[in-house]
């Protein structure tokens, strides 16, 4: 974390009168560093805001990350999906070495057991519906997202991961990409799971974290959100959020299990960097190649 006296001019450039009180990091951010500003109002009031950096790999793949993550959030606002305010963007490197932005801090946590397993897909797979329903023209500066699919698909791995059928996977994908194109272009998070997610009371407060987000085929989404719920909270989640999701929009699915096995790609490479215990690395292997398994079957691969 940043040294007091900076975070303090930092935020001095969203409220020029007003006092830092405390600075804190915030637990969950993966690829960026977070940290909540305590501010204090010279009229008594106080506010939280959040300073979001964007780590080396998100830069080194995208150097204009930090700009179209703030223009994305403004477009997120003006839609009325659910995710921070966008308050400040600073690009010119004279307080910190790497563009930065302060946004809204938002009230919630990350549910791994939620009470009501079916009310909390839907409201989930709301969002999800909304977000791919922001006009595609209206974020057209971000990057596609069938290019970094095929560059997926297309890296070669000297030693693949046998036990996750990572050499299958990949076969079942070159044969049959890319697939047809039966959605109209989306906008797409790129990365939802539980992780993003803040509920309070039974409600989605937000979806944080939107360093991946792209444009593409909305299946490539639902995909790796349906993954990523087999993997944390089981099978029954995955089904919900896939029902609730298919019921509000227009999806057309055809591809849906290509895009299965794409999502099951994607964390093969960097799975034994988690840091996980191994009986959980176990379990989530396990619900892994569940995962693998049928998208495979349903492919024929």
């Amino acid at each position: 974390m940043q040294d007091p006296d900076t975070l303090a001019r930092i935020l001095r450039r969203l409220y020029p009168e007003a006092r830092l009180r405390a600075a804190r990091p915030l637990a969950g951010g993966v690829s960026a560093q977070v940290t909540a500003l305590e501010a204090a109002h010279p009229d008594g009031r106080a506010e939280t805001v959040v300073l979001r950096r964007h780590g080396a790999a998100d830069r080194a793949r995208n150097p204009e990350i930090a700009a179209q993550e703030f223009r994305l959030l403004q477009v997120l606002q003006a839609a009325g999906v659910p995710a921070p305010a966008p308050l400040h963007l600073d690009t010119s490197c004279t307080l910190l070495p790497t563009p930065w932005l302060l946004q809204g801090f938002i009230e919630g946590d990350a549910e791994d057991a939620p009470a009501d397993l079916d009310d909390h897909m839907r409201r989930l797979a709301e969002a999800l519906a909304a977000i791919h329903r922001v006009p595609a023209a209206d974020v057209a500066f971000l990057p596609r997202q069938e290019e970094q699919a095929a560059a997926l698909i297309a890296r070669h791995r000297p030693e693949p991961d046998e036990s996750l059928a990572e050499p299958r996977l990949r076969t079942a994908l070159a044969a049959a990409w890319p697939p047809p194109r039966r959605n109209p272009p989306a906008l797409l998070h790129g990365d939802v799971w539980p992780g993003n997610l803040l509920w309070r009371g039974g409600r989605l407060q937000a979806v944080v974290d939107w360093e991946d987000a792209a444009v593409g085929d909305p299946l490539a989404d639902l995909a790796n959100a349906r993954l990523e719920l087999a993997l944390d909270l089981g099978e029954d989640a995955m089904a919900a959020l896939t029902r609730h999701y298919l019921a509000s929009t227009a999806t057309d699915t055809a591809a849906l299990p290509l895009w299965d096995l794409w999502a099951a790609l994607r964390p093969i490479a960097g799975l034994p960097g988690w840091g996980l215990e191994p009986e959980e690395e176990q379990r989530l292997r396990s619900r892994h190649r569940a995962f693998t398994g049928r998208a495979l079957a349903a492919v024929g691969g």
